[in-house]
């Protein structure tokens, strides 16, 4: 298998494992707002989450800055938590305009700390590599089609339930996103470090 395909496999699985559902909760808070017709917009958030997750992991794999991995575990459902609250805050009428912006802000920037949690297991993977950028390039193309497959999968869903089943538009928001602030509240519990 070729180091391409292998750090694309591993970027793939890094997103679609169920075991670490902590960033498919993420995106899926990010999208939440969002129905099928609204797919560029979500695919360019997509992306500025892929943009913030490359910068840090690929200073964190560098040794460029180091944070202590526990607080990155304890932020990591912080950011799920404060982008799924920010959803259920949002009124309807205003989500085409500044509910999606804030979203783009929260994928930036809240992706620059998910890009921290991987960096660990990533630089023990490359051990004593010189040349990395293969190997970021291959992993961040594995995640940023796993987001997209993820994020297919919930406008897939959202439309079923919104345009075939009738649910409310705002109802759907509600329970989305209030059903993953709960879990990023018991994830905030487990991974305190203080």
């Amino acid at each position: 298998m070729s180091t391409f395909s292998l750090y694309f496999d591993l970027g793939l699985t890094h997103i679609l494992d169920i075991n670490g559902y902590d960033h498919i909760l993420f995106v899926v808070a990010l999208c939440a707002i969002y129905l099928l017709n609204d797919w560029k917009k979500v695919l360019v958030i997509v992306t500025a989450f892929t943009i913030g997750h490359s910068i840090t992991l690929a200073l964190s794999t560098l040794n460029i800055i180091t944070i202590n991995p526990s607080l990155i575990e304890f932020l990591i459902p912080v950011t799920i938590f404060v982008t799924a609250m920010s959803n259920v805050f949002k009124k309807s009428s205003g989500l085409q305009q500044t509910g999606g912006q804030l979203n783009y802000a929260f994928a930036l920037f809240f992706g620059l700390i998910h890009g921290m949690g991987f960096s660990n297991y990533l630089r023990s993977l490359l051990g004593k590599d010189e040349t990395i950028v293969m190997q970021l390039l291959a992993f961040n193309i594995g995640l940023e089609i796993g987001q997209i497959i993820i994020v297919a999968v919930f406008l897939l869903l959202s439309y079923l339930c919104v345009n075939l089943l009738q649910v409310a538009r705002r109802d759907w928001k509600l329970v989305i996103s209030s059903a993953i602030a709960g879990i990023a509240l018991m994830l905030m519990l487990d991974t305190k470090f203080w």
